[in-house]
């Protein structure tokens, strides 16, 4: 006998543009957002008896984003996840999760003649701002917040060596190389008991995000890094220390290498190690890094 083991469905890449005037100043302000909203519950038999009456409409899902939207804030993202993972397991009994993910895009005001402009923007970045919220009946709502896109490259800096060699090795040492990555970076939060506990802790959204950005910005640029690994993990610490609310730190780091390109075959033009000006960017295959740290069971206590 063949029996669901996990069941979900839901509305995915809802896209959402919302813009709130100041109507004293002749300020707006604008917020883009892709939602996906997946619910769980008694939903078995419209996937094993072909029973339609436990399923809300995907069509109806994609309408209450919009609703919500217009009757809430859509910023801090975290408290829009929440408000609408909540709407889901109150409205309808038979659903007891609500998986809500939101991906904020980049709209930043343009500067004009030294003075931010009241309603122009520009998009100044593929890095989006994401958030992951799981609203569970009965036992509170879990968001990991995130960065993700964050094209970063510095061009010296970096080094590598000491790793293993053997028949298996063509990879030099370097002790100064370039480094770039496209950053991506979660943070899981403690679990939330339920929508008074996420309003209360509104404020500490917007500081998490703005003090990850900095740290992970920061730590990248300043430091000469022995390794991915090693960068990453001081980069976890620094955001766990900064952030108390927060259990745990990821990252998940595409190295984007950059070769050097030996010339030496047209007159003798030096461009490699330290004469190296002109580089291949490569696509691919590229070694990724991921790592996640977690408050040790001491820290946790203090």
């Amino acid at each position: 006998m063949a029996s669901i083991a996990a069941a979900r469905y839901g509305k995915d890449n809802v896209r959402v543009y919302k813009v709130e005037r100041d109507e004293k100043t002749g300020v707006q302000t604008v917020t883009e957002m892709t939602v996906t909203v997946l619910l769980e519950g008694a939903i078995d038999v419209s996937y094993t008896k072909a029973d339609n009456s436990v399923v809300v409409a995907t069509d109806s899902i994609k309408n209450t984003v919009y609703i919500k939207a217009k009757e809430n804030p859509v910023t801090p993202p975290e408290l829009f996840a929440s408000i609408l993972g909540t709407h889901f397991i109150e409205t309808y009994p038979h659903i007891t999760t609500a998986n809500v993910k939101v991906v904020t895009h980049r709209w930043t005001r343009m500067t004009i003649d030294g003075k931010p402009h009241p309603h122009s923007f520009y998009r100044d970045g593929n890095e989006t701002r994401n958030v992951e919220a799981k609203i569970t009946k009965g036992k509170g709502i879990d968001i990991r917040s995130g960065i993700v896109g964050l094209l970063v490259l510095k061009s010296t800096g970096s080094q590598f060596h000491g790793f293993v060699r053997d028949s298996y090795t063509t990879l030099p040492e370097v002790w100064d190389r370039i480094l770039s990555t496209d950053v991506d970076c979660g943070w899981s939060w403690k679990r939330f008991a339920g929508m008074n506990a996420v309003r209360a802790a509104i404020p500490k959204f917007d500081n998490a995000w703005i003090d990850a950005r900095t740290i992970t910005m920061k730590t990248f640029a300043e430091e000469n890094s022995p390794s991915v690994q090693n960068t990453m993990y001081k980069m976890c610490g620094s955001i766990l220390e900064a952030v108390p609310e927060v259990e745990n730190v990821d990252y998940s780091l595409p190295n984007k290498h950059y070769f050097e390109i030996d010339l030496s075959w047209h007159e003798g033009l030096k461009n490699t190690g330290k004469n190296a000006e002109v580089y291949a960017p490569q696509s691919g295959p590229n070694g990724l890094i991921q790592l996640t740290v977690a408050r040790s069971q001491k820290s946790s206590k203090l």
